[in-house]
């Protein structure tokens, strides 16, 4: 959460040329709700439920770049569909950076009427194990520029596919 997927996501299909998906943002296109609705109305778990509904469906597409909520990894089976059909790629970013960037958010359900620093503490200690887990590659995006993060990316990517397609 707050980490950059949906803007790199975005930067990066369209270098690419693959089409880009928000699993937050399909979720509500199809449901005409907001994510804060559909938490006040089936909870947390009801959303999860969603969202793997999502990445399940998005993850038998091809030639796309999705970028998932920062939730999705909690559940085994969105890092199983996401590890068995695609490249996994955790932007990661220190507590104090996400404070900085979420602490007026008044859209991220998980971080309304709490000590928001604190519940970035908690989601970060949570999920980082499963990111760094599940992740292929892994960047911070810390202070640099998104032309920085994205042209490491690139590279990574690039590399991986001259490994796998082997000698020319």
């Amino acid at each position: 959460m707050g980490a950059g997927k949906t803007t790199i996501g975005k930067l990066l299909a369209k270098h690419l040329g693959k089409a880009f998906y928000d699993t937050d943002h399909e979720i509500e296109k199809r449901t005409g709700v907001k994510i804060s609705t559909i938490f006040e109305l089936e909870g947390e778990a009801g959303f999860r439920k969603r969202e793997t509904a999502i990445i399940q469906e998005l993850s038998q597409l091809s030639n796309i770049i999705m970028a998932t909520g920062g939730g999705a990894i909690l559940a085994d089976e969105n890092r199983r569909l996401l590890k068995a059909n695609g490249t996994v790629i955790y932007l990661r970013a220190n507590v104090n950076e996400l404070w900085h960037r979420m602490r007026n958010d008044k859209h991220r359900p998980l971080l309304q009427n709490v000590d928001v620093r604190a519940k970035l503490e908690q989601l970060y200690a949570e999920r980082n194990p499963l990111y760094t887990e599940t992740a292929a590659l892994i960047f911070d995006t810390g202070n640099q520029p998104v032309a920085n993060i994205l042209y490491q990316i690139e590279k990574s990517l690039n590399q991986i596919e001259k490994s796998l397609n082997g000698p020319i």
